[in-house]
């Protein structure tokens, strides 16, 4: 019985210490050692490797980011469970960051950036944080987590899930029928919904106009879901005042790609959350010991909802 770790040897050598004193009776190997693909019962990769059906008794493949939209789950055997990241760090990571985000559009942090290129000394006016309406799209972990971190600001905090949610001290809006409320009772809309089919291009012309005149948008969601033409177009308008991204598609950019340059657009290089060795290495030591010992595994995908 053994482990594949199918990413970069630097991150293995942690992973393989980390499993030498956690696993020692599981066998650990890398990408391109020699192995007997029969052994292997456990693997972790970025995406879906090429070979995987070599792997005839594989039992689970981990994704070694929070997401796995980038596996082609059709080349993936149905009795193969898939499981995602869900590491300390990349809660903590994405606390941070949404935090970060949201009194960066809130504090206006966008717009001081372009008066400072023009030696600019203006005060922009900014309503008080309980005036400035937060809005989740998706209310996972990762959007809890971040929903903990803003409540001490005391912005009035709302969520939409496709269901419904119980949520403390936050305004919970669900399913088709409530979408639209939502939107129009949100001022700066964070997006940390996974990529499916169904949320594929969602940050779209219609959405944008059901926002408030002035909302901003926080994107950390996935690159595909954002129609980046129709987001320069409601910031060219007026109707939406700032957007901060953490991703987008392609990733990066191409050169002289319009929201480079944009004043209303603040770009960081998909680092909201970033996986760490060590706390993944624990993450994924700990959900195979739930495995064997027959408990339910965290972060396991359900594949007909793709998260």
């Amino acid at each position: 019985m053994a482990f594949l770790f199918n990413s970069d040897a630097a991150r293995g050598a942690v992973f393989r210490r980390a499993f030498a004193s956690g696993l020692p009776d599981l066998q650990f190997f890398q990408a391109g050692e020699d192995v007997d693909p029969d052994k292997i019962r456990y693997l972790i990769s970025w995406v879906t490797p090429d070979d995987i059906a070599r792997y005839r008794n594989l039992e689970i493949l981990f994704s070694i980011g929070a997401g796995i939209d980038q596996f082609k789950l059709a080349s993936v055997p149905e009795h193969v469970k898939l499981v995602r990241m869900v590491e300390d760090n990349i809660i903590r990571m994405m606390q941070e960051y949404v935090a970060l985000g949201v009194l960066t559009l809130h504090r206006e942090a966008i717009a001081y950036r372009e008066h400072q290129k023009n030696e600019e000394w203006r005060e922009v006016a900014v309503p008080h944080a309980t005036a400035r309406r937060v809005g989740f799209l998706g209310l996972g972990m990762l959007a809890q987590a971040a929903i903990e971190r803003l409540k001490p600001f005391q912005f009035p905090l709302t969520g939409w899930s496709r269901r419904q949610k119980d949520i403390e001290a936050v305004g919970c809006f669900y399913g088709e029928d409530q979408f639209v409320s939502f939107l129009q009772q949100t001022d700066i809309l964070i997006c940390l919904l996974p990529l499916t089919d169904e949320t594929r291009g969602i940050l779209n012309a219609p959405l944008f106009d059901h926002l408030p005149n002035g909302a901003r948008l926080l994107h950390v969601g996935r690159g595909p879901q954002l129609d980046q033409a129709a987001l320069i177009e409601a910031l060219d308008s007026g109707h939406l005042a700032g957007a901060m991204l953490d991703v987008t598609d392609p990733e990066p950019l191409p050169a002289g790609h319009p929201l480079w340059l944009h004043p209303k657009v603040l770009i960081t290089p998909h680092i909201a959350s970033v996986t760490q060795p060590e706390t993944a290495a624990k993450f994924v030591i700990d959900n195979i010991e739930r495995h064997r010992a027959g408990k339910k595994l965290i972060g396991l995908i359900d594949r007909k909802l793709g998260y």
